[in-house]
């Protein structure tokens, strides 16, 4: 009976290891062909601590792999289940099972993502964008500086300031900064409408002049609504030629960012100080998002010249120095009512 026992056992562990050697052959010869050709790629998203079931879960999810299953067994056979990296990765689906694995073992082929917001100048953008794509930030202001860049565009300023559109990119990994900037330069021209083209030349202004607009109403605006109020406020300043004395435009003049402009500041000198020079600044001061562009090229009708900000971010209109002096009065009155010792300033002649 013992004798008899032992032969079963040695017989069923020889099945076992033929079947598991078949299985592994034949989940092998698929991982290796892949079946059709590969499509176009996806996006898969392997987060920090998934296990493989997770990722094979997300890889059948998006049609890289029609088997969760199988992947997961065709990886513990190579006792490769758990050597997986996190990250965000573009694969094909009909990608070889061999092709998949060693990517997500190797860390190949992974995806990197930036978010740009809205408001950013190049001072922020180029130090973000060198940091996740591992490049040095003098290679993103190169680029940002390009000549026949600037030309296609009739960009009179030094750089692209304000055409690198604000949103978030996803680059392969080892992407050159041209690379990226190129991506935003052509993302800024995909939101560009066609019908803003007919616009721009109605208001008798150029696309940078508009950009230029846009760039100063992101800045200003912290309420929706506002933008193209504020937008017109501006406009109606450069029709009367009165200079815009733009806060914010002196935040950009000077070497390094001060989130309070004091009176000594707007002594700055730089084609960009619209408290010394005369119209609009010779570029965008920030890369505006289509609303703020939008606000610049359809500002309201009204008469409105200056405006001042309540500590909350919106903004007290009017349209004569009178009453712009009592609009600051009233919103100084406000501030210290919340205890806010910084005292608010408007732009045109609020000092």
């Amino acid at each position: 009976m013992a004798r008899r026992r032992s032969l079963f056992r040695r017989v069923v562990s020889i099945s076992a290891v033929a079947f598991a050697l078949l299985a592994t052959g034949v989940i092998a010869s698929v991982g290796a062909c892949g079946g059709s050709a590969a499509g176009a790629p996806v996006q898969v998203i392997v987060p920090a601590g998934a296990s493989l079931r997770a990722a094979a879960d997300s890889l059948e999810r998006t049609g890289v792999i029609r088997s969760s299953r199988l992947f997961r067994w065709y990886a513990s056979v190579g006792n490769r289940d758990r050597a997986i990296q996190a990250g965000t990765y573009a694969l094909h689906p009909g990608q070889s099972w061999r092709d998949i694995l060693d990517a997500l073992v190797r860390g190949e082929g992974q995806l990197i993502s930036v978010t740009i917001p809205e408001g950013f100048d190049l001072r922020q953008i180029a130090p973000r964008l060198a940091r996740v794509l591992q490049v040095p930030e003098d290679s993103v202001r190169a680029a940002a500086s390009d000549s026949a860049w600037r030309a296609e565009r009739s960009v009179t300023a030094s750089t692209l300031e304000g055409y690198l559109f604000p949103d978030t990119y996803t680059f392969p990994a080892k992407t050159s900064a041209r690379r990226a900037v190129q991506a935003m330069l052509e993302r800024f021209d995909d939101v560009w409408r066609p019908e803003w083209n007919a616009r721009v030349d109605s208001l008798g202004i150029t696309r940078h002049e508009a950009m230029t607009m846009a760039a100063l109403v992101e800045k200003e605006a912290r309420v929706a609504a506002e933008r193209p109020v504020i937008a017109a406020v501006y406009w109606n300043r450069v029709k009367r030629g009165m200079r815009l004395q733009a806060d914010p435009t002196v935040q950009y003049a000077l070497p390094e960012h001060v989130d309070r402009v004091l009176f000594v500041h707007l002594e700055v000198d730089s084609p960009y100080n619209t408290y010394r020079n005369d119209g609009l600044p010779p570029g965008p001061i920030a890369s505006p998002g289509a609303a703020s562009i939008e606000a610049a090229l359809y500002p309201v009708d009204v008469p409105y010249l200056y405006f001042v900000a309540h500590p909350d971010g919106h903004h007290e209109f009017r349209t004569t120095f009178a009453e712009h002096q009592q609009a600051i009065a009233m919103v100084r009155r406000e501030a210290r009512r919340r205890a806010n010792s910084a005292e608010p300033r408007g732009n045109g002649g609020s000092q």
